[in-house]
């Protein structure tokens, strides 16, 4: 799974086998590495993101500023997401 970036000690990464079709961009987020159950999070168009979910259970002010961080890396994160898999397809 390629990782995007870390903040603190999250890290924000893609699946590598994402399902067909491919779903619309989005990060994971786990502390320390990659989990299953990893906190979803999409990214629109705008560069807007929206939780999917928290399975992670990242708390509350956490999660609030790793949303904000991503969200201000939305543009490498798209990058990232397009050379990885191919064409980007978003969130609304």
């Amino acid at each position: 799974m390629p990782q995007v970036f870390k903040i603190g000690s999250y890290w924000v990464y893609f699946w590598a086998n994402e399902n067909e079709p491919l779903e619309p961009i989005h990060v994971h987020v786990a502390q320390g590495a990659p989990s299953a159950n990893a906190t979803k999070i999409w990214i629109t168009r705008a560069g807007k993101c929206y939780l999917s979910n928290n399975n992670s259970q990242i708390p509350p002010r956490v999660l609030r500023n790793i949303m904000a961080i991503i969200e201000a890396r939305s543009a490498e994160v798209v990058a990232k997401w397009t050379s990885f898999f191919g064409e980007a397809h978003y969130f609304c």
